[in-house]
C-alpha cells in the first residue's frame, strides 16, 4: 500500500503539473541547441561529452524556448547532475554581456558544498571570460574582500561625464558562491558589495536553507533585489527629473552596458532532492510563475542504480557488525554515517583500534576545524582514505567520485536524511550500495520509512556468525583503549578549562589593582 504522503496533492497549483525529467534523454553536445562552442570545449576537457536528463530539461527551459521567462524549481535525486544543470545556462547567459559586476549569486548551506560548486562554475566560466568568487569564511573577511572587490582609480582626461566617474569600490566577480552567514557579513559590512545588478539567484539544497534562518539572509536578498527593480521602474517612468536617491541610482560606468535595454528581472532557481511542498516556506522565495521539474510522480526518490540492504544486529555487538562488513567490502571507498558529532568521533577512534582492517579510516564532522575537514575530504577524494566516518554534514550535495558504499551505522531519523545519505553513492549513472545497521526494535520503523519512497527492494544482508565471534577478543581490547582515550581527552579539556579560569582570575586581579 502506498504511503498517504506520496498520494497527497500539493497545495500549490504550480506543483500539480510538473515537467517530467524522465521524458528527457541524455543528450550529446552536438544535439544541444545554442551551446557556446567555448563551453563545449571546456566540458570536453574534463571528460563530459553529453548532458544528463535533468541538465537537458533545465537547458530547454532556460536557453531553449523557456528562456528564463519563469523561475525554475528542480526536484531531482541526488547525483543526477543538478549543479551543472544550473551552472551551464547561467554561464552561457552571462557571457553575452561583457560587464564586470555581480550578476549571479549561488547560496548553499555548507562550506564544503560551496567550494565544490565553485569549482564546477570555475571550470566553465573561465572559458568565456567570467570570474567566480567564493564567500564561505574559509579565509578572513579581509582576504575575501580583496578577492571580491576592486577599487577603481580615477583617470584624468580632457573631457568627461561626471556620471561616469567611478570612485566607489565595486565587485570584481560575475558569479558569487556563498554560504548565508558570510553572505550577510558582506552585505552588512563590505563597502562596494552590492546586489543591485543581480540577474540570477540560485538556492541549492532549498529545503535546508528554508528550514534554518541563517541571519534572515533570504528576506534580505529578496528585499534588496526587489527594491532595486522598483527603483529602476520608477526611474524609467518618472525620467531624469526624479529627485533624491532614485535620481542617482546605477550611475557607475557598469550600467552603461545596459543602456537602451530593459533591465532583466531577478531569475530564481531552487533545487533539492527533497524539495518541500510547504506553501509557507516556498512563499519566502517570492517565485515568479514557477515551473517545477521533477523526476516522476513521487516526491522522494532514490538513485536508479542503488542497491539497498539492511543488517539486523545484536545491539551490544553493533561495532563488530560494522567491522565485519568493512572487511567484507575489502577496501572499497565508503562513508559511514552516525547520528551525532560525538558518535562519529568515538566510532572512528574505536575502529582505528582494530589492527587488521583492510582500509584507512578518518573522521569528518563539525568537531574538526574547517581546514582539517577540507584536508580530510581532499585525501578521501584522492583515495588515500578508504572509509570516512561522518555526520550528516556530509549528506548534502557532496560529490566524491568512486564512493561504492554508504553505511548507516545509526538509522536516520527521517526519510529525507536517508535519501541524502544514500545519494552519496550511485551518482551520475553509476552503481552503488546502501547498508543500514538495525537493532531488532528498529526494523518496523525502518520499513515504514522505506514505504515513503516506495522502496520494497531493501534486501536482508547477513554476515557469517563466526566472523562476528572472531572479532570479540580484539573488540574487548579496542574498548579498553577507547575508554583510556576518552578519559585522556576529557582530562585535557578540563585542564584547558582550568587554565582559562585561572587566566581570567589573574586578569580580574590585575584590573582590581588598577582601580
Amino acid at each position: 500500500m502506498e504511503d498517504s504522503q506520496a498520494k497527497r496533492v500539493p497545495h500549490l497549483p504550480w506543483m500539480r503539473n510538473p515537467v517530467d525529467i524522465n521524458l528527457y534523454e541524455e543528450c550529446p553536445f552536438g544535439l544541444l541547441p545554442c551551446l557556446d562552442p567555448r563551453l563545449e570545449e571546456a566540458l570536453q576537457k574534463i571528460g563530459i561529452q553529453s548532458l544528463f536528463p535533468v541538465q537537458v530539461a533545465v537547458w530547454q527551459e532556460t536557453i531553449g524556448p523557456g528562456a528564463f521567462e519563469r523561475d525554475i524549481c528542480v526536484n531531482s535525486p541526488t547525483g543526477s547532475g543538478k549543479t551543472l544543470a544550473y551552472a551551464l545556462p547561467i554561464v552561457q547567459m552571462l557571457s553575452t554581456r561583457k560587464i564586470r559586476c555581480l550578476r549571479a549569486l549561488v547560496v548553499l548551506p555548507t562550506r564544503d558544498l560551496a567550494v565544490q560548486v565553485k569549482e564546477v562554475f570555475a571550470t566553465i566560466a573561465s572559458a568565456v571570460g567570467l570570474r567566480v568568487g567564493l564567500a564561505v569564511g574559509q579565509s578572513s573577511l579581509a582576504d575575501e574582500i580583496s578577492e571580491l572587490i576592486r577599487r577603481p582609480k580615477l583617470e584624468m582626461c580632457s573631457s568627461f561625464d561626471p556620471d561616469d566617474i567611478q570612485m566607489e569600490p565595486q565587485t570584481s566577480v560575475d558569479i558569487l558562491v556563498a554560504t548565508p552567514g558570510r553572505l550577510m557579513d558582506h552585505i552588512n559590512t563590505t563597502k562596494g558589495f552590492s546586489l543591485e545588478h543581480l540577474c540570477y539567484l540560485v538556492v541549492d539544497e532549498t529545503d535546508r536553507l528554508l528550514r534554518e534562518a541563517y541571519q534572515s539572509w533570504l528576506p534580505t536578498v529578496i528585499q534588496l533585489t526587489c527594491s532595486n527593480d522598483q527603483a529602476l521602474f520608477d526611474h524609467a517612468r518618472l525620467g531624469p527629473s526624479i529627485s533624491g536617491s532614485l535620481a542617482t541610482i546605477r550611475r557607475s560606468g557598469v550600467e552603461r552596458g545596459f543602456k537602451g535595454k530593459s533591465y532583466p528581472r531577478l531569475v530564481k532557481m531552487i533545487l533539492s532532492a527533497t524539495l518541500t511542498q510547504d506553501p509557507s516556506k516556498l512563499s519566502q522565495l517570492d517565485l515568479h510563475h514557477p515551473l517545477l521539474l521533477t523526476s516522476g510522480e513521487r516526491r522522494y526518490k532514490l538513485p536508479e542504480k542503488l542497491e539497498c540492504y539492511k543488517l539486523i544486529c545484536i545491539s551490544k555487538l553493533k561495532p563488530l557488525y560494522l567491522v565485519a562488513l568493512l572487511q567484507d567490502l575489502r577496501g572499497e571507498k565508503c562513508i559511514v554515517f552516525t547520528s551525532s558529532v560525538e558518535s562519529t568521533h568515538r566510532l572512528c577512534t574505536l575502529l582505528n583500534f582494530f589492527g587488521d582492517l583492510p582500509c584507512k579510516i578518518s573522521e569528518y564532522s563539525r568537531r574538526q576545524h574547517q581546514s582539517l575537514r577540507s584536508k580530510t575530504l581532499k585525501t578521501f577524494r584522492k583515495g588515500k582514505i578508504e572509509v570516512l566516518v561522518a555526520t550528516d554534514a556530509m549528506t548534502r550535495g557532496m560529490d566524491v567520485e568512486g564512493i561504492r558504499n554508504v553505511i548507516n551505522y545509526d538509522m536516520p531519523a527521517y526519510v529525507k536524511t536517508y535519501i541524502h545519505r544514500a545519494g552519496r553513492t550511485a551518482r551520475a549513472g553509476q552503481t552503488g550500495r546502501c547498508f543500514t545497521l538495525l537493532r531488532k526494535d528498529e526494523t518496523k520503523r525502518f520499513s515504514k520509512m522505506l514505504q515513503k519512497i516506495n522502496n520494497n527492494s531493501c534486501n536482508l544482508h547477513s554476515l557469517p556468525a563466526d566472523s562476528i565471534e572472531e572479532l570479540r577478543p580484539i573488540y574487548s581490547s579496542a574498548l579498553k583503549k577507547l575508554k583510556g582515550c576518552v578519559e585522556s581527552e576529557t582530562a585535557r579539556k578540563s585542564g584547558i578549562s582550568a587554565k582559562s579560569v585561572k587566566s581570567s582570575d589573574r586578569k580580574k586581579g590585575k584590573d582590581r589593582m588598577k582601580e
